[in-house]
């Protein structure tokens, strides 16, 4: 799972999880003709920025970077900011075919970013793409180079606030449960990483451990399930005929087939044993 929030996974991803998200910032920058949003977001995975590109014609494109990416991503803007003061004016006829000045690359999980400082006819600027190992839509946006510093100063200004650690928020968290029976111990303890919340449930005996994990999402189905065994092991104890003790008046062959009878009942015991009493052989024959 991602560490992201919405926009990664595709629009119904974005549509789905859109209302659980927490906008807790956001910055505007005016860049020539484009308008950037950079909005600092907050979901049950962590914290993220979203950079949204508004284009002259109203076209929007954008990003998703996890804040200690982000802090990485500032670093490249200063790096590439002064390689572009040491240009000299555009030149058509020194600029490399496929248009590419500087290039570098970021890696975060699943994802990759391709930052590529790039000359056209319309001037220099900084494209930046997102695209997803497992596939999906690739996605970016094109900070002209002359924004760069201001595209900076607007990030830091973003993460001073609220740091590099993407997962510095984390909610409360119920505390650890402990369950004895018999020669075992059961620990139930609830933690949370990059994707997300979830229960670790360990068996633990004195040369014996094991563990499953459950993600958070599931727990109300893991409790139904569990739920529903419990009431039908109850049903199951309810419709169980009750056994009454043999009377003093009954002789030993009529004990026996009672006895026999009982096994046959609880489903422990095999089909009447060997005594020569005929109720014993119709009970096993049931």
């Amino acid at each position: 799972m991602s560490d992201l929030g919405s926009g990664d996974e595709g629009s119904n991803s974005q549509s789905q999880q859109g209302a659980m998200e927490q906008e807790l910032a956001t910055k505007m920058l005016q860049i020539q003709s484009k308008r950037f949003y950079l909005d600092v977001k907050q979901n049950r995975r962590g914290r993220f920025i979203k950079v949204a590109e508004i284009g002259a014609d109203g076209r929007r494109s954008q990003i998703f970077l996890a804040l200690s990416t982000a802090g990485e991503f500032r670093d490249h803007l200063s790096t590439f900011s002064d390689f572009y003061s040491s240009l000299g004016p555009p030149n058509p006829d020194s600029v490399p075919e496929d248009g590419k000045l500087k290039s570098e690359m970021m890696v975060k999980d699943n994802r990759r970013y391709y930052l590529d400082l790039k000359e056209n006819s319309r001037g220099r600027f900084l494209r930046v793409s997102q695209t997803i190992t497992r596939g999906g839509p690739r996605s970016q946006v094109a900070i002209p180079a002359q924004g760069m510093i201001e595209f900076r100063d607007a990030l830091t200004d973003l993460l001073d606030e609220f740091g590099c650690d993407e997962h510095a928020y984390k909610p409360d968290l119920p505390e650890g449960r402990h369950l004895h029976v018999d020669s075992k111990n059961f620990y139930f303890d609830v933690g949370q990483n990059n994707r997300g919340i979830y229960m670790r449930i360990s068996e633990v005996k004195t040369n014996f451990r094991t563990a499953i994990t459950v993600p958070e999402k599931i727990w109300p189905r893991f409790r139904d399930i569990l739920a529903d065994y419990c009431d039908k092991i109850k049903q199951n104890h309810a419709d169980q005929p009750l056994v009454r003790s043999s009377s003093s008046g009954r002789n030993s062959d009529a004990a026996s087939n009672d006895a026999s009878f009982t096994v046959q009942g609880n489903g422990t015991g095999g089909g009447g044993g060997g005594g020569s009493g005929g109720q014993s052989q119709d009970a096993g024959g049931k």
